[in-house]
C-alpha cells in the first residue's frame, strides 16, 4: 500500500520528534467489547455511525459505569457507505493477568448486547455469548474523523498487516493517544502500543500469540492505572520479562507529589516503584488541529526490591 503522506505539523510526528514517552499512556479498561460496524466513523463513532445512536449511547454508558472499553471494529479494506453486514462479529475480552480469555460471537442485532452483564465482564465472568477465541485480535485504530493521523497511518499498516494475519487484524475506532499513531491494543491481554511499523506490529502479533509482551512501542496494559501501567513496563524493563501474566500490580497508593506502586511477579519477587508526573516542555498539540498544550507524563523516580 503507498505510503502517506503526514504532514510535519501532525500531532504524531511533533509526539515523535520531541520523544514523547509512552509508557502509562494505554486506555484503562479492564475489560473490552468490540462490535462490528462498518461504513464511516465519526468523532465520536458510537454515536456517528450507522449504528443506532441510542444502542450506541446505551453500550457506551454501561461500559463506562464499570470500565468496560466499547469500540467498533471493521474488516480491512475498503468500506462503503452501505448497511451492515448481517450478522455482525463481536469480541469480548477480559484482559487481568492469570485470568484473561477472549471470545468471538456473532450478533444479527446490536442491540443483543444490552443483555449482556456488563458489571460480570467487568469483573472477568464470561457471558454465555459464543465461544472462545484462539490467536491474537490486534485492533489498530483507523478514526480519522476523531484524529487524521490514525487514519493516515493506521489504515495503511493494517493494509499491510491483513493478508498475513487475516482475521487477526480489524481496524477500530478511537482507543486513545492519537498522537502515538499508529496506535493499537492487543486482545487479550489489553496491552497498548504506539508509533507501530509492520516489523513491530508483527512483533505485536507473534508475542501475543505466545502469551507474552512486544517490548518495542508498549504503552502498558490497559487492565491498569496509567501509574501502575508505568511501573508494571518500569518492571518489565529491569528484568527482561516479556510473559504477559508473570507481573502484577499489587498495590497504589499517593504519597505526597509521588505515586507509589507495588508490583509483585508470580515468583515472589516485589519491586516498589515511585512516579511523578512532568510537564512536557515545549507546548505541542496532543490532537490535530487543536491548540498546542504542554502534556503530562508519568516518569519513574525511583524503583527498588520490596
Amino acid at each position: 500500500m503507498p505510503r502517506p503522506v503526514v504532514s510535519a505539523d501532525s500531532c504524531a510526528v511533533l509526539s515523535a520528534g520531541l520523544d514523547e514517552p509512552m509508557a502509562g499512556t494505554a486506555p484503562t479498561a479492564s475489560a473490552w467489547l468490540c462490535l462490528e460496524q462498518p461504513g464511516p466513523w465519526g468523532d465520536k463513532a458510537l454515536v456517528r455511525s450507522h449504528l443506532d445512536p441510542a444502542v450506541g449511547a446505551e453500550l457506551q454508558r454501561r461500559g463506562d459505569e464499570v470500565g468496560v472499553r466499547v469500540v467498533l471494529v471493521r474488516r480491512p479494506g475498503q468500506h462503503a457507505d452501505s448497511g451492515p453486514p448481517a450478522p455482525r462479529r463481536v469480541f469480548l475480552a477480559h484482559t487481568r493477568p492469570g485470568a484473561s480469555w477472549l471470545a468471538r460471537a456473532d450478533v444479527s442485532d446490536p442491540k443483543e448486547l444490552l443483555d449482556l452483564d456488563f458489571a460480570a465482564l467487568a469483573a472477568g465472568e464470561r457471558p454465555q455469548l459464543g465461544e472462545l477465541h484462539t490467536g491474537p485480535v490486534l485492533l489498530v485504530c483507523t478514526n480519522g474523523r476523531r484524529d487524521r493521523c490514525c487514519a493516515l497511518l493506521g489504515r495503511p499498516l493494517v493494509g499491510d498487516l491483513a493478508e498475513r494475519h487475516p482475521g487477526q487484524v480489524w481496524e477500530s475506532t478511537h482507543t486513545g493517544g492519537h498522537r502515538l499513531a499508529p496506535a493499537a491494543v492487543a486482545l487479550p491481554t489489553g496491552y497498548a502500543y504506539g508509533r507501530l511499523d509492520v516489523e513491530s506490529a508483527e512483533d505485536v502479533l507473534h508475542a501475543t500469540a505466545g502469551g507474552e509482551v512486544a517490548a518495542v512501542g508498549c504503552r502498558g496494559r490497559s487492565t491498569w492505572s496509567k501509574f501502575g501501567q508505568a511501573a508494571e513496563l518500569a518492571v518489565r524493563g529491569r528484568t527482561g520479562e516479556r510473559d504477559a501474566d508473570a507481573l502484577v500490580v499489587e498495590r497504589e497508593w499517593a504519597d505526597g507529589q509521588e505515586h507509589v506502586v507495588r508490583v509483585a511477579h508470580r515468583d515472589g519477587r516485589g519491586w516498589e516503584a515511585r512516579l511523578v508526573e512532568r510537564v512536557q516542555e515545549p507546548a505541542r498539540p496532543t490532537s490535530c488541529g487543536k491548540a498546542p498544550v504542554t502534556p503530562v507524563a508519568v516518569e519513574v523516580a525511583s524503583l527498588v526490591p520490596a
